[in-house]
C-alpha cells in the first residue's frame, strides 16, 4: 500500500480485532495484520465471562457472537487433589466460545466494517516517521511496506525481539506451559470446572456443539520428565488429581485442535506503551487462574479507540494519548491483576487449596468477594 492508512492495528486476536473494527467504525481506514493462518486453535480458556457481554454491547459485537451458538455457563467448581470441591455462582451466565470460530469470525465483522485484514503477514519491523509509521512486513517471499498515522498492538506477550512491546522472559525455570484441546464425549453441566494439582491447573469449560474446552497451564519444572507432547501432558496432570482422571477418561480428543504455548511468563510487567499503545496481553498478563483474559481484551480496546479517535482528529497530542492510555490502564487493572497473582500463588502452594475451600465453605460470600476482586468492574468506557 503506497497511500497512509489512518491506523494499523498489530495482531488480529480479540483486543486486535474488536479494536480494529471500531476505527473503522468511525470512518478511519484501517489495517489489521497477523503472522498467524485463521481459523486456529490458540491456547484460551475459551471463556467469555459475564463482564464480557456488556463489552461485546458497546462494541457492536454481541449479535455476532451470539449467532455461533456459545455455550451458557452460570457456575464456577473448584475440585483440588483431595476430591473438595466449591462451587461459585456467576453473577450472570458467560459464554463459551472456541477461538477457533471467535476469532475468524471477528476478522469477517471487521472486513465487513471497512477494515484491510491481512494474514500470514509477519511484521519485521515498525518505525517512527515524519507522517506517522513505517511498518515492514512480509507475507511469504512478498514483502510488504505500510505508512499509517498511528500504530497499535495487539500481538500478545510473547511478540518478537525488536518489535515494540517486546520484554525478555526471564527466568524460564520458573515459567508456565499452556496446553489445550477440544474435547468430546463428556456430558457437561453449564459449569467450568478448574483442577487443581502439584504443579499447576487445568480448566474445563463447554463451548461450542457439544464439545468441551480442556485448557491447562502447567510449571514446566514440575512436567519435565513428563511427556512432551500435548496430550501426554494433559493426561499427566490427570495422574495428579484422581477426579479430573474419572472426569477425562472416557473423553475423546478432537483431532487437530491441539496446541500449546511457552514460555508463559505470569511475573510480565504491563506495559501500556512502547512507542506504540499496546492492548490485550501486549499491554496486562492476567493469571489464566482468573478466568477473564477476553475480557480484559475487550476492555483495553475499549479504552484505546477513544484516544485514537481523539488523536487522530488532532484533539489530543500523541503524548497526551500515552498518558491517558497509560493511567487508564493502571487503573482498570492494577486490582485484578494484584489479586489475581495472590491467588495464582497461594493455589501454587500444596496444602493451601484445601485451607482456602474450607474457609470458603464457612464464609461462602468470602469465595464471592475473592472471585469478584480478580474481575474488572462495570465502566463508562
Amino acid at each position: 500500500m503506497n497511500r497512509i492508512l489512518d491506523v494499523a492495528v498489530l495482531g488480529a486476536g480479540i483486543a486486535g480485532s474488536s479494536l480494529a473494527k471500531s476505527l473503522a467504525d468511525l470512518g478511519y481506514e484501517t489495517v489489521l495484520i497477523d503472522r498467524n493462518h485463521f481459523p486456529r486453535h490458540k491456547v484460551c480458556g475459551e471463556f467469555l465471562s459475564p463482564e464480557s457481554r456488556s463489552m461485546l454491547n458497546k462494541l457492536g459485537l454481541h449479535g455476532v457472537v451470539e449467532s455461533l451458538q456459545p455455550s451458557l455457563n452460570n457456575r464456577t467448581r473448584l475440585i483440588i487433589c483431595s476430591g473438595g470441591t466449591l462451587e461459585i455462582p456467576l453473577p450472570s451466565a458467560a459464554l463459551g466460545v472456541s477461538r477457533f470460530l471467535l476469532d475468524s469470525t471477528l476478522h469477517r465483522a471487521a472486513s465487513r466494517s471497512g477494515v484491510h485484514v491481512q494474514t500470514e503477514t509477519t511484521v519485521t519491523s515498525v518505525l517512527p516517521s515524519d507522517r506517522g509509521y513505517i511498518i515492514h512486513a512480509k507475507q511469504g517471499e512478498v514483502r510488504h511496506t505500510y505508512q499509517a498515522r498511528a500504530v497499535i498492538a495487539a500481538w500478545g506477550a510473547n511478540c518478537r525481539s525488536g518489535l515494540p512491546g517486546h520484554q525478555p522472559v526471564g527466568n524460564v525455570k520458573n515459567a508456565y506451559i499452556g496446553v489445550k484441546s477440544h474435547f468430546s464425549g463428556i456430558e457437561m453441566e453449564p459449569v467450568v470446572e478448574l483442577y487443581f494439582f502439584d504443579g499447576g491447573y487445568l480448566g474445563i469449560s463447554p463451548i461450542e456443539g457439544g464439545l468441551v474446552n480442556v485448557a491447562a497451564l502447567l510449571k514446566r519444572e514440575a512436567f519435565s520428565k513428563s511427556e512432551k507432547s500435548i496430550l501426554g501432558l494433559i493426561d499427566a496432570a490427570c495422574n495428579r488429581n484422581l477426579s479430573l482422571y474419572r472426569r477425562l477418561r472416557n473423553a475423546v480428543p478432537v483431532h487437530g485442535s491441539q496446541t500449546a504455548v511457552t514460555p508463559v511468563n505470569l511475573n510480565r510487567k504491563p506495559l501500556a506503551w512502547d512507542i506504540v499503545p499496546n492492548v490485550g496481553d501486549a499491554a496486562i498478563m492476567i493469571p489464566p487462574l482468573c478466568g477473564d483474559g477476553m475480557s480484559m481484551a475487550l476492555r483495553s480496546a475499549l479504552l484505546c479507540a477513544p484516544l485514537a479517535d481523539q488523536y487522530l482528529r488532532g484533539a489530543i497530542s500523541l503524548s497526551r494519548w500515552q498518558q491517558e492510555y497509560s493511567q487508564s490502564i493502571r487503573r482498570e487493572f492494577k486490582g485484578p491483576m494484584q489479586w489475581g497473582r495472590r491467588l495464582q500463588w497461594l493455589f501454587g502452594i500444596p496444602f493451601l487449596p484445601r485451607v482456602l475451600l474450607n474457609t470458603a465453605r464457612l464464609a461462602p460470600g468470602l469465595a464471592f468477594g475473592l472471585v469478584k476482586a480478580t474481575r474488572l468492574k462495570e465502566s463508562d468506557v
